[in-house]
């Protein structure tokens, strides 16, 4: 077989050379041990958190180390492609920190290794379908659908290994006539890697040996397919892309999910056949949560609505406190790290791939929650509100009346936060406008019952006792001392305890009096302190509150 005379009948229109796309793509220049790592989602709209876990992987990894971190957009499968994700994938990472130094953007290209998307780099796939195939490593296949069928059903009675490879790859011994034959009746092929692999269902057969940065080394069966590397459209597979651009773009590092260890032979094959060095894989492991008997099972988009990264921007997580919780999920060492030092930034934390877990990393939305509190707890109340305010302007602008007076909101923000042990209320924007929402009458409701151990027909003489009463320049002493004797006139204990030594004496305590005029003021039995809250919604709405009580 006249290898190079096939290449140039199955890719007369190729003129440049593997050499002129090395010299256009040349090693970068970088500091030692400088990593380049990217980002390859497809554009199919949908955006989710095992995308963001990764590319986090992606951007610790690079900007640890001076290198570089790229986003290309694998869009080969034309079928999955959905207008105006591109934007999707850029804005969705980018709330959440995620910023890339090169690669495809909004607004085009940045960077010297582009094109950046797969679909315009046709040309450079074919040049190296080409090279394969000028030296033998690759071959035309004019196999039909129902061709393949049928080699699928033998394979299946006969219970070997399904697949194109050895005696069912039946255009691999075609003679250079047969094939121009073919292309001169104008039958569609497909190109194939011509495999050295050979099949076989014991451990007795050929192993490859990978080093994975997350995983150590990994053992498992060669490839023995051959694989498709050009679909008849002349549109190379993922497999033969990806190994093509992380060549040429330089990649040192590869993270992507578990789901693909099983095509790693397929990959080493493909960079042994070119000539390359592979990059280091690293393959995370699953993200994971526990179903309602207990059991781990994978996060699914039909089942788990916090998978998708619009799950946590519409309900208003900031984007510190997701990369915070998403850090102890990739390290082991983090919240150990943390607690040593509780004010510095994640970006701080010496990440590496050893700590990563590779047995099913655990999605805990309590554990975020919980998270969320304490990070809040340390940024301003004025970032909080311009975050917050943002989040009401995209997803529910109902709300941006709230944000009128932004010194009023501030005060609401920051109740309790300066405390000598401060109040962690504060979660993410949708629970927070739940929460704060008692400070605006438009929002404000009755929530809670009044205390069982207080009468009817006591609730009014408090609330008048308590108006009557009513001094704004009291300091929280002297409210105190009112309330408590309003309680002691109307038969109530002066002091919990007195209540719990001798229930037969008290209708009940000065806390139920209490809850009687915080029920009336916030619409809650529970709340931060009572005092400070009157302090912010000021004297008149204070006022408003407690005689517009209807019980």
């Amino acid at each position: 077989m006249d290898y190079n005379k096939l290449a140039d009948l199955l890719f007369p229109q190729i003129d440049k050379t593997p050499q002129e796309y090395e010299a256009m793509y040349p090693p970068r220049e970088l500091p030692e041990g400088a990593k380049v790592t990217r980002l390859g989602p497809s554009p199919t709209g949908f955006i989710h958190l095992g995308n963001l876990y990764g590319a986090f992987v992606d951007e610790r990894l690079a900007h640890q180390s001076g290198g570089v971190f790229y986003l290309r957009i694998e869009d080969t499968d034309d079928k999955r492609y959905v207008e105006g994700a591109v934007d999707i994938i850029i804005n969705s990472l980018r709330f959440f920190g995620i910023d890339f130094d090169e690669g495809a953007g909004l607004d085009g290209d940045t960077g010297a290794y582009g094109d950046y998307t797969q679909s315009r780099r046709g040309p450079i796939y074919q040049c190296f379908a080409k090279k394969l195939v000028a030296e033998g490593k690759a071959y035309p296949c004019f196999l039909t659908e129902e061709e393949i069928t049928e080699i699928r059903a033998e394979q299946e009675a006969n219970k070997v290994n399904p697949g194109i490879y050895g005696r069912y790859a039946k255009s691999r011994q075609l003679s250079l006539e047969e094939i121009e034959e073919k292309l001169k009746a104008g039958m569609p092929y497909v190109v194939r890697l011509r495999s050295d692999g050979e099949p076989s269902g014991d451990e007795t057969g050929r192993r490859i040996r990978v080093n994975d940065a997350i995983r150590g080394i990994l053992e498992m069966p060669e490839n023995f397919q051959d694989v498709v590397i050009l679909k008849a459209t002349g549109i190379p597979t993922y497999h033969f892309a990806h190994v093509i651009d992380d060549h040429l773009m330089r990649t040192t590092h590869v993270v992507r999910g578990a789901e693909w260890l099983s095509s790693l032979p397929v990959h080493v094959e493909l960079f042994e056949k070119l000539g390359w060095q592979p990059p280091v894989y690293c393959h995370t492991a699953q993200l994971m949560k526990l179903d309602e008997e207990g059991n781990k099972r994978k996060l699914s988009k039909r089942k788990d609505p916090e998978l998708s990264l619009d799950y946590y921007r519409k309900q208003g997580y900031h984007p510190a406190a997701v990369r915070e919780y998403l850090l102890t999920i990739l390290n082991s060492n983090f919240e150990e790290w943390r607690m040593d030092h509780p004010e510095s930034p994640t970006e701080e934390f010496p990440f590496t791939t050893e700590k990563m877990s590779n047995s099913g990393a655990l999605f805990d939305l309590n554990k975020l929650n919980d998270i969320s509190k304490d990070v809040l707890l340390k940024i301003p109340a004025g970032e909080i509100y311009d975050f917050l305010r943002a989040w009401a302007q995209e997803f529910h602008p109902e709300y941006l009346h709230l944000f009128e007076d932004r010194a009023y909101m501030e005060q609401i923000l920051d109740l309790g936060r300066k405390d000598s042990k401060p109040r962690k209320d504060l979660i993410y924007a949708e629970q927070i406008i739940k929460f704060i929402g008692y400070f605006f009458d438009d929002l404000f409701h009755i929530e809670d019952e009044m205390p069982a151990e207080v009468p009817a027909e006591d609730i009014p003489k408090i609330l008048q006792a308590y108006l009557a009463g009513y001094d704004h320049g009291d300091d929280q002493g002297q409210w105190f001392d009112k309330i408590r004797d309003i309680a002691v006139q109307l038969g109530y204990a002066a002091k919990p305890k007195d209540f719990k030594k001798h229930p037969e004496e008290y209708k009940g305590h000065v806390g139920h009096v209490s809850t009687v005029i915080r029920i009336a003021l916030m619409g809650r039995a529970q709340s931060p302190d009572v005092w400070t809250i009157q302090q912010i919604l000021g004297e008149e709405r204070t006022r408003k509150r407690i005689e517009n009580y209807k019980g």
